[in-house]
């Protein structure tokens, strides 16, 4: 293999610190180290390396600008600076991702030799390149069967008990899923799995993950207009990130008790779907008028939650792409989150903003409750007022948690909307490493 060629990434004060002759022709071309330029070097026998400008950029997806714009033909390593080299790993990691399943790319990234102490950044980048493939892939190749044969496959890759609910079992033990999933031709499943760490014994700490895993959603019979159909592949995002965490934790061998409910329906028009003002009796026995047969996502997220959080977890954590009130709020990049938890919300808020990955904490305000009341049934599954919507979403998946239950819900956007340094357009993994980190500290 050929020797790889250096890449000095540097800061605007620390310019001087490169060999003299390349010094001296930066100055020459007076190289500030801005954040992303890029100058290469040479010598007599041609391309010699590379000089990264860095400026005050700490995220580790300013790296995620150099797969592409760096020759391949060679490969590279990077030379020490002032920079967190395991970041700089999971940025150019993240930045050479390209969904390739249906189309060639274009080009090659450039390679990267390995620093040492950095392997643990490949096992980040590769949960996130599986949770954008799940949800980059399209919803005529990915439905609920084949979400469901993704996160079972994860859990018996790492020694987990994996089951699938469908038919008779779902309807019994799921029914608002089964309700969701009723309109598709494409049954709606549930898949469980139960994992333990080597070093867990049969007290340790339980982590329970739930997501929403809506395959395409077309409103149902409240349908949506075209325009907003056009990325709701991506709506099975929370379920996605969810087995991002998921793996990480495993392949960490975390001393955890972890177990995983991923819901895995397809929101449907047809002469079966569920109408406006059905009312759905839920696993917890409450009763839900359907005001918006668009609001499906808290239809699925309610049965999982009921019986995950009556096993009594230290943390309870569902994430879902519900609400376009949370993007209208915070916009695309900031996932919101909601928690009945101060310590667990600090933690989460703390490890965003450590690993370039935040959220943002909303209020699960009890003055809004009310809005929820419905004159038919004990609740209905939309506010009566247009506003605080993904407040309003959060305050329904509270009526499901039981009492005592640290729980912790994120409603994400999980996608990019146009390529950006480290995170090319399409699905993302937003704030899977947040609360991977979180739950690392406080349970690992």
């Amino acid at each position: 293999m050929p020797t790889a060629l250096p890449i000095y990434a540097v800061r605007p004060d620390s310019v001087t610190g490169l060999p003299a002759s390349s010094a001296a022709m930066l100055q020459g071309m007076d190289f500030t180290a801005k954040a992303g330029s890029l100058v290469f070097l040479q010598d007599a026998g041609g391309l010699a390396g590379a000089v990264f400008g860095l400026g005050s950029d700490r995220s580790p997806h300013l790296f995620g600008d150099l797969p592409y714009r760096l020759p391949a033909a060679r490969p590279w390593r990077l030379e020490s600076g002032d920079y967190d080299p395991a970041g700089a790993c999971l940025g150019f990691a993240l930045g050479a991702y390209r969904y390739t399943a249906l189309k060639p790319a274009a080009r090659m990234p450039a390679v990267l030799e390995l620093p040492p102490g950095c392997k643990w950044s490949l096992e980040e980048a590769a949960s996130a390149a599986m949770v954008r493939d799940l949800i980059n892939t399209p919803a005529n190749l990915l439905g609920p069967a084949e979400l469901a044969a993704a996160a079972m496959r994860l859990g018996n890759d790492h020694g987990a008990a994996a089951e699938s609910f469908e038919g008779e079992a779902l309807l019994r033990q799921y029914p608002t899923i089964a309700a969701v999933g009723a309109g598709s031709a494409r049954a709606p499943q549930v898949v469980v799995f139960r994992w333990s760490g080597s070093g867990a014994g049969g007290d340790a700490p339980v982590v329970s993950l739930c997501g929403k895993g809506v395959c395409f959603d077309t409103g149902g019979y409240d349908l949506k207009p075209s325009a907003a159909m056009l990325r709701m592949k991506k709506d099975m995002g929370g379920a996605a990130i969810l087995l991002g965490v998921a793996r990480l934790i495993m392949r960490a061998d975390l001393p955890v008790r972890l177990v995983v409910r991923i819901g895995c329906v397809e929101n449907s028009v047809s002469g079966t779907a569920m109408r406006p003002s059905d009312v759905l009796t839920t696993r917890r026995g409450l009763t839900v008028e359907v005001g918006n047969t668009d609001a499906e996502g808290r239809l699925v997220l309610c049965d999982l939650l009921a019986e995950a959080s009556d096993e009594k977890p230290a943390i309870l954590i569902d994430a879902a792409t519900l609400t376009g009130a949370a993007r209208v709020a915070l916009g695309p990049d900031l996932p919101a989150l909601f928690c009945n938890d101060d310590a667990w919300a600090a933690d989460v808020l703390a490890a965003g903003r450590e690993r370039h990955d935040p959220v943002w904490r909303l209020p699960l305000w009890p003055g809004y409750d009310g809005w929820l009341d419905s004159a038919t049934a004990e609740l209905n599954n939309v506010a009566s007022k247009p506003m605080a919507g993904a407040v309003v979403a959060a305050l329904f998946l509270q009526r499901f948690v039981a009492e005592g239950v640290s729980w912790l819900h994120l409603d994400t956007y999980a996608w990019n909307d146009q390529t950006r340094p480290g995170r090319p357009e399409g699905g993302e993994a937003q704030a899977m490493l947040a609360v991977f980190t979180a739950i690392k500290k406080r349970l690992g």
